[in-house]
């Protein structure tokens, strides 16, 4: 990879549950000007009360490390992992996908949702609420395909992610 070539990568990082957590973490982000793509966090144990963030952010090499480093320095911090960099790892999202339709567009949103393998958990005379788990990348290619057939709202958690293998944080 080039030195200028702007690449996605998904860091994990394993901070201490507490107030402000989060707040430094995404300060460090904003105030340097990076962006954040994708966030989750949620408890991973709660008798450590140690919480995991995922963020999937871009950069060139030198700025991914720079935020690395500069997570790394942060008191909560106990470790930060690019899963990108790291090894195979599994990323997943859940999203909601509203599609307001009638007729052959109904019954097509229906059709690609099963190939999809996305459930229908709400429906109404003129809409659907569809439920899809997945990569980012099948969760954009679904989306895309609903457009023309009356998306109207979406709602993403963001990635959780993880190591395969025996590679642990």
């Amino acid at each position: 990879m080039k030195e200028t070539e702007i690449s996605k990568h998904t860091i994990s990082i394993l901070v201490d549950n507490e107030a402000g957590v989060l707040a430094r973490v995404i300060g460090l982000f904003s105030g340097r000007g990076y962006n954040i793509e994708s966030l989750t966090v949620a408890e991973v144990d709660a008798s450590y009360h140690q919480s995991r963030i995922t963020v999937v952010t871009s950069g060139t090499p030198m700025v991914i490390e720079q935020i690395k480093a500069q997570l790394s320095r942060l008191v909560p911090v106990h470790k930060v992992s690019d899963l990108t960099l790291s090894g195979p790892s599994v990323e997943r999202e859940l999203a909601l996908i509203k599609v307001i339709a009638s007729g052959e567009k109904r019954v097509e949103s229906l059709r690609i949702a099963d190939i999809f393998k996305a459930r229908a958990v709400d429906a109404t005379n003129s809409s659907f609420v569809f439920e899809i788990i997945g990569s980012p990348e099948k969760i954009d290619a679904f989306i895309k395909l609903m457009e023309p057939l009356g998306l109207s709202e979406t709602s993403r958690t963001g990635v959780a992610a993880i190591s395969r293998g025996t590679l642990t944080m």
